[in-house]
């Protein structure tokens, strides 16, 4: 299979050439990279973004939805904090759930205390149980796992009402799909928006156990929805498409936050990618962002975060010809609004 078209499919249906999404499209490519997380390290309080995606302001486009409650928060992927799309509550509620198997008092008390008097904020909470935040946070955060509770965040403000969640989404059955039937519900939307997959990627986003994933995958290949191929699946359609499929002009570079979709879906292998490019480094080197050049991944933005301009202490890239590019690459890292108050200090560890 093509490696060309291949890349150039994912750029084209990731809206990352030349068209960017109006909002028809936004509104699918969001909902076939759910869940949307706040921008890493930068995007407290803000509403979820597709950065480089949207041809209009989608910050503020977010912030309505949020408002409408068209986008509400929740614990998916892990434990981590997300944001979907309303109308599918109930897919991802099915896959995350934790049921509370193994109740606490305390947190039986919490949960009885929303449920007959609720809503409150956190601390209303503490008033009125004498429990400190530090340990009000672990019982609310395991409540909201298990889809009991809902964090009512529609705006950006720190002060948020914890409600019973089915006051909140009464029409809503968190159990109303198995995990194999919600997998096989977005395991095709993450293939489409990727071309092709394999389940280290899916587990990587999902952070859903690879047996699970594979069980899943199989499934959708029996029913010839996916096909295998030589790197991991494909869309049966698309596998017919990119036969005939004319590849555009990728070259370009993007600097990517780490809680970008791509980053995600690619988590496993970014991470030993940049181990491999450090040789001992004697400064910080917490990655920062990663460098998706010419539609593949390349390399990162390494030093230390801030509130304040970043500590960009190297600049890591693996291209042949990287030395060639270095004014293109450093060019673009400056161009992010985060790092325009920024001096990186080094390219592939030799001083800028």
């Amino acid at each position: 299979m093509d490696s060309k078209k291949i890349i150039s499919l994912r750029m084209e249906r990731q809206f990352l050439l030349d068209k960017k999404a109006d909002e028809k499209e936004y509104i699918t490519l969001y909902r076939d990279t759910q869940p949307g997380q706040n921008m890493y390290w930068h995007g407290f309080g803000q509403p979820t973004v597709l950065s480089f995606r949207a041809d209009f302001d989608d910050i503020e486009y977010n912030r309505q939805r949020q408002l409408k409650r068209r986008l509400i928060k929740g614990r998916f992927c892990g434990g981590n904090l997300g944001w979907i799309m309303a109308e599918d509550l109930e897919i991802f509620a099915s896959l995350y759930r934790k049921p509370l198997t193994k109740p606490t008092e305390a947190q039986l008390n919490i949960l009885e205390l929303i449920r007959r008097e609720g809503p409150f904020n956190i601390q209303q909470l503490k008033t009125d149980t004498g429990l400190l935040v530090k340990q009000l946070t672990p019982i609310l955060h395991r409540l909201q796992e298990a889809f009991l509770i809902y964090e009512d965040q529609y705006d950006g403000e720190w002060d948020r009402g914890w409600y019973k969640f089915e006051e909140m989404f009464p029409d809503v059955n968190p159990e109303k799909y198995t995990k194999q039937e919600a997998l096989k519900i977005l395991l095709p939307r993450f293939a489409y928006r990727l071309v092709i997959f394999d389940s280290a990627m899916a587990k990587s986003f999902f952070k859903v156990p690879e047996k699970e994933i594979k069980s899943a995958i199989q499934s959708l290949t029996d029913e010839n929805i996916l096909a295998e191929c030589e790197n991991g699946y494909i869309l049966k359609s698309d596998s017919e498409l990119l036969e005939n499929y004319e590849t555009k002009n990728v070259k370009g570079i993007f600097v990517i936050h780490r809680s970008d979709f791509l980053v995600r879906a690619n988590e496993h292998s970014l991470k030993k990618m940049t181990a491999s490019l450090l040789n001992n480094p004697d400064y910080d080197h917490e990655t920062l962002q990663y460098l998706f050049i010419d539609g593949e991944f390349h390399g990162a933005t390494l030093g230390h975060f801030r509130y304040g301009p970043y500590d960009i202490n190297d600049i890591v890239c693996d291209l042949p010809d990287a030395e060639e590019r270095k004014q293109e690459i450093v060019r673009a890292v400056l161009e992010l609004e985060e790092n325009r108050e920024c001096k990186p200090q080094r390219f592939n560890g030799k001083d800028l």
